[in-house]
């Protein structure tokens, strides 16, 4: 079986900055892009950012030169740096990894749980 579980999220000030990781584990799996995506209560889930395995990233405009994404492919772990936040990134953060089983020709998305980041004035 294999898990996405996401880390970091918190309670900051506007301006402050967090690191959140999501990490990919278990057995016999193949990993693809990664992406982070955030929800609001009563808005759609957006993508915030993406990153290929040839390295290759790209960012919602609204976080764009403030949030990198980052990856550690021996770690199965993706991260994303969030610096000068603002209380708009208020959200719940999930990760999502395309994963092709060991077993399967086909790739899958996989969802983490997602992890609280709230930024306060």
């Amino acid at each position: 079986q294999v898990q996405v579980v996401e880390s970091g999220g918190g309670l900051v000030q506007a301006g402050g900055s967090l690191r959140l990781s999501c990490l990919a584990s278990g057995s016999a799996f193949s990993l693809g892009a990664m992406e982070w995506h955030r929800e609001v209560p009563g808005k759609p889930r957006e993508l915030v950012a993406g990153i290929r395995t040839t390295g290759n990233t790209n960012y919602a405009d609204s976080v764009k030169g403030r949030f990198t994404i980052s990856r550690d492919t021996a770690k199965n772990t993706v991260y994303l740096q969030m610096n000068s936040l603002k209380i708009d990134d208020t959200a719940v953060y999930y990760c999502a990894a395309a994963i092709r089983l060991q077993a399967s020709r086909t790739w899958n998305v996989f969802w983490g749980r997602g992890t609280q980041v709230t930024v306060s004035p």
